[in-house]
């Protein structure tokens, strides 16, 4: 998961590689980038980062990605009846389209567990994913509320963790 299944540009591992050493910890990448169902340009990068101390890791972010802190959205999550929390932060500049999840270390496991069970979907999963991001991103005929609702039942009811949320709440 610290590399990604798809290419990046060079500017964008310039990027996560400079903000990896800027934090001293490992850029887990997740979600579509380590999938078929990728869109260079539309699909954001999802990555994880885990840590003892979320508020530092979220001062560190804040100073290297020049984001405010009101930025950062608390998270829930319920994974095979575990909840948690954590945070989450989206950035986006001519290069980069990331969305940041930090969680504290003693999470990992079962965080990174389900997301690796996303890596390799059922092919039918998969073909309906990349109608699905075809249909959205390049003939813009679905509003982006239905797109999500959409890509979530595939990637959830679809492979049998319906019962798993993660839900992001207001500002922290």
């Amino acid at each position: 998961m610290e590399t990604t299944k798809n290419d990046l540009t060079n500017k964008a591992k310039h990027f996560f590689k400079s903000l990896s050493d800027y934090l001293d910890t490992k850029l887990l990448f997740f979600g579509s980038v380590q999938r078929r169902d990728y869109v260079p340009g539309h699909s954001d990068i999802d990555i994880d980062i885990f840590t003892e101390n979320e508020q530092a890791t979220i001062a560190k972010l804040q100073h290297f990605l020049h984001v405010k802190r009101n930025k950062f959205k608390k998270t829930e999550w319920v994974l095979d009846n575990i909840s948690g929390n954590g945070y989450k932060v989206k950035y986006k500049d001519e290069n980069i389209n990331a969305e940041f999840s930090i969680y504290n270390e003693r999470f990992k496991e079962i965080i990174l567990q389900k997301h690796i069970s996303k890596f390799d979907l059922p092919f039918i999963v998969s073909v309906l994913l990349c109608l699905l991001k075809l249909v959205y991103y390049k003939l813009g005929i679905l509003s982006k509320s239905t797109y999500i609702y959409l890509k979530d039942k595939l990637l959830n009811d679809a492979i049998g963790t319906e019962n798993d949320r993660f839900i992001v709440l207001e500002e922290t």
